[in-house]
């Protein structure tokens, strides 16, 4: 079983070193054209790893599918893992587009140059995937000992979609966020962005790089009055401290409602993995479209409901629509999604005419 984990990661690890390491080793403002490009490879990688996930199942290739799923009860043949996979894909994919909204604002709050901020979600998203992998084997291990568990995050999924939708929630300024305070209490910041660098040192090349290839040059005191050799933290840093705490608060979110389709470690971690890789390129292709889908919102938030509701009535539902009732979640969670971008379309072109 261990080698299967350790083929993936490693598979991982590769688009990934490939991906900053190849194809955007050279810092770029990454237009739309090859976001969508680059949307295309990660989704089609997501699809095509439910074949193999088929199957492995169907086939107990490395011990995948051996055991019982601890939220449903079933054995996971081919037909059914796919369909949670596909469920679990889907649901943390819409999730993390209601992240874009986030990212955008704090690339704005900071004036992330374009050029500088597939960087940050490069790292950013590293840094997510490492989180959700603890936080999925912490999960996995609470609901194999403690099976009631599951109920407390289907009431924490429908209290949290019951308040997307009915408050109204800001995000608020960055600067008073507590790890953003706490980080700038802990290290000094630079006023202006250095290249692309997150930490720089008073007195080195890097600390006087200009800010923005073609810009005008900026004081910056901090690197100014600091002392030779002293570590400094610059914007871009920031920047990234921000995306990796708003991460945290969207696994709470996106975490609970994977567990709510599936306890198998394996369906929840591969799942994960493949839609938060394609998180920057999504970002880039869809930044500037986010806020013209105005019930995507509404949308996602009826997706929360239904999985929570799912995992609290998962075995009527296994009695009434058979073992593939799985199959039927990911059916609504499309149908959710798709009138959610309908109704936003149909909504933006009848004020067009207004």
């Amino acid at each position: 079983m261990i080698m299967i984990w350790l083929a993936f990661i490693a598979f991982v690890l590769l688009m990934l070193a490939l991906d900053l390491g190849v194809f955007h080793r050279k810092a770029h403002a990454v237009s739309v054209r090859e976001a969508m490009g680059w949307s295309a490879v990660w989704i089609s990688l997501g699809l095509a790893f439910a074949v193999f996930v088929y199957f492995a199942y169907e086939g107990h290739w490395f011990g995948l599918g051996a055991l019982a799923d601890p939220v449903d009860g079933l054995v996971n043949g081919g037909a059914a893992a796919v369909e949670k996979y596909l469920t679990g894909y889907i649901v943390e994919k819409s999730l993390s587009v209601d992240n874009i909204f986030v990212i955008a604002m704090i690339f704005g709050f900071f004036s992330v140059p374009p050029l500088y901020q597939h960087r940050v979600l490069f790292w950013g998203i590293l840094g997510a995937l490492v989180l959700r992998g603890v936080m999925i084997v912490l999960g996995a291990k609470l609901i194999a000992e403690f099976h009631w568990i599951l109920y407390l995050f289907a009431a924490f999924l429908i209290l949290t979609a019951l308040k997307m939708l009915f408050l109204k929630s800001g995000h608020g300024d960055p600067n008073q966020n507590a790890v953003v305070r706490l980080t700038r209490r802990l290290f000094p910041v630079t006023a202006r962005f250095h290249g692309e660098h997150f930490v720089v040192r008073a007195g080195t090349s890097a600390s006087l790089e200009s800010e923005v290839p073609g810009a005008a040059a900026v004081a910056d005191d901090v690197v100014a009055k600091a002392k030779p050799g002293t570590l400094l933290l610059t914007p871009l840093a920031l920047a990234l401290v921000m995306v990796e705490t708003t991460d945290v608060i969207f696994a709470v979110d996106s975490i609970p409602a994977i567990f709510a389709i599936t306890g198998d470690p394996f369906l929840v971690f591969t799942s994960n993995v493949f839609a938060i890789l394609g998180l920057r390129s999504l970002y880039f292709a869809l930044a500037g479209m986010v806020e013209k889908f105005r019930y995507l919102k509404v949308s996602l938030a009826l997706i929360l409901l239904v999985v929570g509701l799912k995992m609290l009535a998962a075995g009527w539902l296994k009695q009434v629509l058979g073992k593939s009732f799985n199959l039927y979640v990911l059916l609504t969670v499309l149908a959710i999604l798709a009138a959610g971008v309908a109704a936003s379309v149909i909504a933006d072109r009848r004020d067009g005419r207004a």
